[in-house]
């Protein structure tokens, strides 16, 4: 693949017919050699074979069907705002993914608006994309070992059809939009909202609530004003009412057992249906 439009978002780009893990081939790079691999370094395929997702969880798809994507980003920003990069990077994917999805909405001759539904795409926090509740995205980022960078890995479902789907609530671009998605396209608008947001995050000195990240975060957020059960660090669950973003990027959520608003900095986030 050529990538030709999604090469000139970044400092560097390098696509791979095939890699393990793109953040562990990113992270390898950046460590071997850091001035070849400079702030918003990429390294993408379409064959990733050891990929992985948050919680050790495998991440695998069909070849040429979805995108591994690895970002390598180096802030010089406070300690405290860097867990704001996963709502970053979720934000960014969300509204490149809205886009291609509200593109594929246009009308067309002959068709009824009822045989042409409109679709939700919506971030559930901290950084899963979901489109009218099914997921089509999901983010892992990992500090460098030296502590000097950040990579932010994507594995997004371009062509998956209802036979290759991971699980029963997984989704892809095509089964949405009923077109076989470019992945160039697709790349380059979630490179560029990613630059765009980065930017403006860096310019504010990582102040969420000034750059503007907190207000989009907060917009883009499907699981604020749900029902959720969080699945917490050390096997515990928590069931309650997401209310919130904090300042830190934690989620804020009302507790169904006792009442009491508890501040969730990491942990697996289920929406409940009653």
């Amino acid at each position: 693949m050529e990538f030709s439009l999604s090469r000139t978002e970044v400092s560097r780009f390098d696509y791979r017919a095939e890699a393990t893990s793109t953040n562990d081939v990113l992270k390898d790079l950046a460590t071997t050699d850091a001035a070849a691999w400079p702030d918003l370094s990429v390294v993408v395929t379409d064959n990733q074979t050891q990929g992985r997702g948050r919680l050790g969880r495998v991440w695998l798809a069909p070849t040429g069907k979805a995108l591994a994507i690895s970002v390598l980003i180096r802030p010089k920003l406070p300690p405290t705002s860097l867990g704001w990069f996963p709502l970053l990077a979720g934000a960014a994917m969300t509204r490149a993914v809205r886009k291609v999805v509200e593109a594929s909405m246009q009308p067309v001759e002959d068709v009824k608006e009822a045989e042409d539904p409109r679709h939700d795409t919506t971030l559930k926090w901290p950084n899963d994309v979901l489109i009218d509740g099914y997921k089509v995205c999901g983010i892992l980022c990992e500090l460098l070992p030296d502590a000097t960078g950040i990579i932010i890995g994507a594995g997004l479902n371009l062509s998956l059809d209802e036979h290759d789907l991971p699980t029963l609530t997984s989704t892809s671009l095509l089964l949405v939009t009923r077109t076989a998605p470019d992945p160039d396209a697709v790349l380059a608008a979630y490179l560029r909202e990613l630059t765009t947001l980065y930017a403006a995050f860096v310019t504010a000195n990582g102040d969420a609530q000034q750059s503007g990240l907190h207000g989009e975060v907060a917009q883009l957020c499907g699981t604020l004003g749900s029902d959720v059960r969080i699945e917490l660090p050390g096997g515990t669950d928590l069931i309650g009412t997401a209310t919130g973003i904090d300042a830190q990027g934690r989620l804020t959520v009302t507790s169904q057992a006792d009442g009491e608003e508890r501040s969730v900095a990491a942990g697996d986030v289920t929406h409940l249906r009653y």
